[in-house]
């Protein structure tokens, strides 16, 4: 009677341990996204509504919150394609590396793990397919910039579904003879290639493996950003929908999703704050989508969110006790955008744009002069980089890691900030923390300081991967 009591109690232990374990995962990664991106994001939603403190972003607000470092095995400050594969894999490897180690040996991702688990597999981003962060759970190559090579590992791995802008390099040539387009390739793998959400709805059910890309004509960079999209773009939050119906038609093994918001990063790299907090926003967003799928299964769903650095040392605040927030909303657009207004003003006059012209574009854009008073010292920094750019003709772009902009662009972008009280101390990436944060279940395992590395390890862990 004794032992038979001791088996029930081991199998009703065992089912419980079971019954926790992580069937469905969600790993969002914010690109760039330090623990100001998310403080600064949620004071400015309180700001935008006419109060002082903070309008909570839901993930910023799950019950278990942790802190990781980033360093890379090169150097402290790590690029995107070591942190990513070090949020993959749990090796830490040089900058520049995809799912390789130090010795350029290849190293499994915890996407690869939960495959083999028997679980679906998803990868998505807001940015190309065969960019760093996405690359580095599928791929394995030396340099990042092997954009080729990288697409042609994405059918090796085999996952279930991937998504995001498009494809940097589709085409290229090996020994000066042109190699063939990575598209038929896909589809002789067995996947089929949507281009923009009609196209997916209408391919979703027959097919056994999904890319989902913009439609022909969009940038295949990334997609828009956040305060730029217009109707009909495809975005994150969509993907992250659509990833879910594909991964859990026909038999539900659960799966494991990567979604990253890639352009929270660029918008850094540009010190654009009011872009940057679009993106976080965004990426929110797309997380709301997952909890709405956690709370149907929230025993079995586990959702990470972190970060593979910081970028751009964003400060909240100048020197003195304010900040201003709130200005940034009158900016309707991105530094890339309005730098493509102000070369299109440029080439349809001629260059001979006057300066009311460029006070018109920007009073009506960043609400300069209309909304935002400036003072003389701004005003200056704006008329000299104007008679620089269309009176003396002298354009020097400037230029950030993903962007090239007009001059005046770059200008305005810097008296935003000045505006709104914000600091930068950088065009580039940092060595601060990075936010973790977590629900459901094996989330308790994601509390406290950790590094980069030991993220994949404990979402293993919670799902029950073999690591």
């Amino acid at each position: 009677m004794k032992r038979l009591m001791y088996v029930l109690l081991f199998v009703l232990l065992a089912g419980t341990a079971y019954a926790q374990q992580a069937k469905y995962v969600f790993y969002f990664i914010g690109d760039g996204m330090g623990l100001n991106q998310v403080n600064g994001t949620e004071m400015y939603l309180a700001e935008q509504e006419g109060r002082i403190g903070v309008e909570p972003l839901l993930f910023a607000n799950f019950p278990v919150v942790g802190y990781a470092t980033t360093f890379s095995a090169t150097n402290s400050i790590t690029d995107s394609s070591a942190a990513g594969t070090a949020l993959a894999t749990g090796t830490k490897t040089y900058n520049g590396a995809i799912g390789v180690n130090p010795d350029k040996e290849a190293v499994s991702s915890v996407a690869v793990r939960a495959q083999k688990a028997g679980r679906k597999v998803g990868i998505a981003t807001s940015v190309s397919v065969d960019h760093a962060t996405p690359s580095a759970f599928y791929a394995h190559q030396p340099n990042r910039k092997m954009y080729y090579e990288i697409a042609l590992d994405l059918p090796k791995a085999g996952f279930d579904f991937y998504a995001g802008g498009g494809f940097l390099k589709p085409h290229t040539t090996v020994d000066k003879k042109e190699a063939p387009s990575i598209f038929p390739i896909f589809e002789e793998a067995g996947y089929a290639v949507a281009k923009g959400l009609d196209e997916y709805k209408a391919k979703a059910a027959e097919a056994d493996k999904m890319i989902l890309i913009q439609k022909d004509g969009a940038t295949p960079d990334c997609l828009p950003y956040a305060i730029d999209r217009k109707d009909g773009d495809l975005t994150l939050a969509e993907i992250t929908e659509s990833a879910i119906s594909f991964l859990t038609k026909g038999k539900n093994k659960g799966f494991f999703l990567m979604v990253e918001g890639g352009k929270i990063d660029w918008a850094c790299h540009n010190n654009d704050a009011a872009t940057t907090f679009n993106e976080v926003v965004d990426m929110d967003n797309a997380i709301k989508v997952a909890y709405e799928f956690y709370k149907k299964h929230p025993k079995e769903t586990l959702i990470v969110v972190t970060a593979d650095h910081e970028t751009g040392g964003l400060g909240l605040g100048t020197g003195t006790y304010l900040l201003n927030l709130k200005a940034l909303a009158h900016q309707e657009l991105s530094q890339e955008e309005l730098s493509d207004e102000i070369s299109a003003l440029r080439k349809s006059k001629g260059n001979q744009v006057s300066w009311e012209e460029i006070k018109t574009l920007l009073g009506e854009q960043l609400g300069f002069w209309k909304e935002l008073p400036l003072t003389w010292e701004q005003e200056k920094a704006l008329r000299d980089e104007y008679e620089s750019s269309f009176v003396k003709n002298k354009v020097v772009f400037a230029e950030s890691l993903y962007a090239k902009s007009e001059p005046l662009a770059a200008c305005a972008r810097r008296v935003m900030s000045q505006i709104a009280l914000l600091g930068w101390t950088s065009g580039s990436h940092t060595a601060e923390y990075v936010p973790v944060y977590a629900i459901g279940a094996g989330s308790k395992l994601f509390m406290g300081k950790m590094d980069n590395t030991d993220i994949p390890k404990r979402i293993a862990k919670a799902a029950g991967y073999k690591w």
